[in-house]
C-alpha cells in the first residue's frame, strides 16, 4: 500500500512539475497566507504579555507543532474529504475497480506540492521557537512524538469525514470544522477557551492530545484545569484508537456504498 501511495504521488508530482512557474507561486502563496496567523499572534503579544498564561515563544511552539501536524496529515491524506465530490461525478466507482485501495486513490488525487508551503512556515515557527524554549533533552523527546500522533489524529478526522460523505453527500463542510477548525483551534493554548469546550475536546474528539497535553509536559506546566497527569502521555493512546475508529468508518462505509450509476 505504501509503495502504491508514492507512485500515485509521484505521478501527480511530475504532472504539477511541468508547470513549475504555477507551481511555485501556489507554495510561496500558502506560505505568505500561512505566515498572517503568526502575525495576529505577533499582534496580540504587542498588546499583553501572556495569552492563557502562555509567553509567546511557548505559544509560538504551540502553533508549530500543532500546525506541522496537520500540514503533513492534509498533504498526505487532506484529498480524502473531497468524496463526495467524487460520487457525485461517478469517478469514485472508477477508484473501486482498479487493482489499488480507493483509499489510497483518494488520498493521493491530484497530490501536489502546494500544500509544502503551509509544512515550510509551520517548521520555520517551530525552528524559531523550540530554541528560545530551551528545552531540556529529558522532556525534548515528546515533541516528535506529539507531532507524529497530531499527524496521526488529523489524519484520522479526515478518514472519519471522507466516511461521513457515504452516508451525507454534501458533509465536506461538516467534516472541516473538524479538521481545518481543530487545526485553528490547537493554534493556541486551551486555557483560553472555556472548561466545556476543552474537556470535549479531550475526551470527546481528542484534538487536546494533538499538543496541548503533550505540551504541557513539554513546558513542564500544570494543567489549568486540573486533568490527571498521565493524560500528557496518552497521545499515542488517542491516535491509535481514534485511527481504529476511522478505519472501521472507512469499511463500513465502502461495504455499504452504492453506485452512483453515473
Amino acid at each position: 500500500m505504501v509503495r502504491t501511495y508514492l507512485l500515485l504521488a509521484w505521478t501527480w508530482l511530475r504532472a504539477s512539475a511541468q508547470y513549475p512557474v504555477s507551481l511555485a507561486m501556489m507554495v510561496l502563496g500558502s506560505f505568505a497566507v500561512n505566515a498572517l496567523d503568526v502575525a495576529a499572534i505577533w499582534i496580540i503579544f504587542q498588546h499583553t504579555g501572556s495569552l492563557g498564561g502562555f509567553g509567546l515563544a511557548e505559544v509560538m511552539f504551540l502553533y508549530g507543532t500543532a500546525d506541522m501536524s496537520f500540514a503533513l496529515a492534509d498533504t498526505l491524506f487532506g484529498n480524502v474529504d473531497r468524496l463526495s465530490h467524487h460520487i457525485r461525478s461517478g469517478s469514485f466507482d472508477t477508484m473501486l475497480i482498479r487493482p489499488a485501495s480507493a483509499f489510497v486513490q483518494m488520498a493521493t488525487d491530484r497530490f501536489s506540492v502546494h500544500r509544502f508551503g503551509r509544512l515550510a512556515q509551520s517548521a520555520v515557527v517551530l525552528g524559531i521557537a523550540l530554541p528560545r524554549l530551551g528545552l531540556p533533552w529529558e522532556r525534548a523527546w515528546m515533541v516528535p512524538l506529539m507531532i507524529a500522533c497530531g499527524v496521526v489524529i488529523f489524519a484520522a478526522i479526515f478518514t472519519l469525514g471522507g466516511a461521513l460523505q457515504f452516508l451525507l453527500t454534501d458533509a465536506p463542510e461538516v467534516a472541516n470544522a473538524f479538521t481545518y477548525g481543530g487545526s485553528a483551534l490547537t493554534q493556541y493554548p486551551l486555557s483560553v477557551y472555556g472548561e466545556q469546550l476543552v474537556r470535549g475536546v479531550t475526551f470527546v474528539v481528542p484534538l487536546a492530545f494533538v499538543n496541548w497535553q503533550p505540551a504541557l509536559y513539554v513546558l513542564d506546566r500544570p494543567d489549568p484545569l486540573g486533568l490527571p497527569y498521565w493524560l500528557r502521555f496518552a497521545a499515542p493512546l488517542a491516535a491509535l484508537l481514534l485511527a481504529l475508529a476511522a478505519a472501521l468508518a472507512w469499511r463500513a462505509g465502502i461495504r455499504r456504498y452504492r453506485s452512483t450509476g453515473s
